[in-house]
């Protein structure tokens, strides 16, 4: 299973405005290295959580339906499924009628079932389903706890800007930070 971004997020969670405040930097100077660090600390909280921040959309490629019926997406809070392909013997991909399918976007990870699974003729990726993921379009609707987790990461980053070039970022991260996302993680055996 593989899961790819089709597209960026609009925006980020963070403002620069609302970060300058936390980090109480006044002077405009910097704001491209702010800037950078609020899409460095949101990919980060994301990598960690598996979540999506804000909503966009992604395609999970899969080489064969489970044996369970039930697939498993595991980037959420999944809001829709986008459309459905399987690629026939030729490379030819064709859509799959969903109606019916019973999706649980909120679970972790989100479960689809689909009332009907035709046979995928390629062997690897047979399989695409398009989908849209995330808490909102802004970061309003991005819960505060993971918010203050990206604040208090940024700043410890923006302390650290001269030790780490910004293309090793994130070096470290705060005290606290782990128990802040932690609610947010999913944990397996």
């Amino acid at each position: 299973m593989t899961i790819t971004e089709l597209a960026p997020p609009l925006g980020e969670p963070l403002t620069l405005a609302e970060t300058k405040a936390h980090l109480r930097v006044e002077i405009n100077t910097d704001d491209a290295l702010i800037t950078g660090l609020i899409r460095t600390v949101r990919e980060h909280v994301e990598r960690q959580t598996g979540l999506s921040l804000l909503t966009r959309n992604f395609r999970l490629y899969l080489d064969d339906w489970p044996p369970a019926r039930v697939i498993q997406i595991g980037r959420g809070p999944v809001q829709t499924i986008e459309a459905l392909a399987v690629y026939d013997a030729d490379g030819m991909p064709v859509a799959v009628d969903a109606a019916g399918f019973v999706l649980d976007g909120q679970a972790r990870p989100a479960r689809l079932i689909l009332p009907r699974q035709p046979a995928p003729g390629q062997a690897i990726n047979g399989i695409e389903i398009d989908f849209s993921a995330g808490f909102g379009m802004t970061g309003a609707d991005v819960p505060d706890t993971l918010k203050r987790a990206m604040l208090l990461h940024a700043a410890l980053l923006y302390e650290f800007r001269g030790a780490v070039s910004p293309d090793s970022q994130p070096a470290a991260v705060p005290a606290g930070y782990d128990r802040l996302i932690a609610p947010f993680c999913r944990r397996g055996l």
